[in-house]
């Protein structure tokens, strides 16, 4: 029988944790930082939702008074909005639509064109190239 306990002790140790599986199947670092945090926000998701659905449904034995789940709610929609999911915005009449296209090319350039400031909108591509630019001798300057 000692040979049998030993063989699981062996087997315990041998089992990986969570972690540790995530590392042999992940490589990168950055792939594997970015896992974690998938699954972080499922579960903020998953927590928050929850807390936000007993507020309005009941349960026998649980009080039925309302809480305050401004915490939860913001929460589920901070989550959901880092996976790209926004909530349409209320109008005044009481009826909902969903936020304004975005902007296309010529829309950018017309609205950029027609704001006054003293700013300038630099696009940068690599490599760098210096175009039109002109080489100042600092000694010629100074007679």
């Amino acid at each position: 029988m000692p040979i049998m306990t030993e063989n699981k002790n062996m087997d315990e140790q041998k089992k990986p944790n969570p972690l540790q599986k995530i590392k042999n199947t992940i490589e990168d670092k950055e792939e594997q930082l970015a896992f974690i945090s998938v699954v972080v926000r499922l579960v903020v998701v998953g927590w928050s939702g929850f807390i936000v659905s007993l507020n309005y449904i009941t349960i026998p034995g649980y009080s039925t008074e309302p809480k305050d789940i401004t915490f939860p709610a913001s929460l589920l929609t901070g989550a959901l909005a880092s996976f790209g999911l926004e909530g349409a915005k209320k109008r005044g009449d009481g009826t909902y639509k969903p936020d304004e296209k975005p902007l296309n090319k010529k829309e950018v350039e017309a609205l950029l064109a027609t704001q006054s400031g003293s700013y300038q909108t630099i696009r940068i591509e690599t490599p760098i190239k210096i175009l039109g630019a002109e080489v100042v001798d600092k000694k010629d300057n100074k007679k």
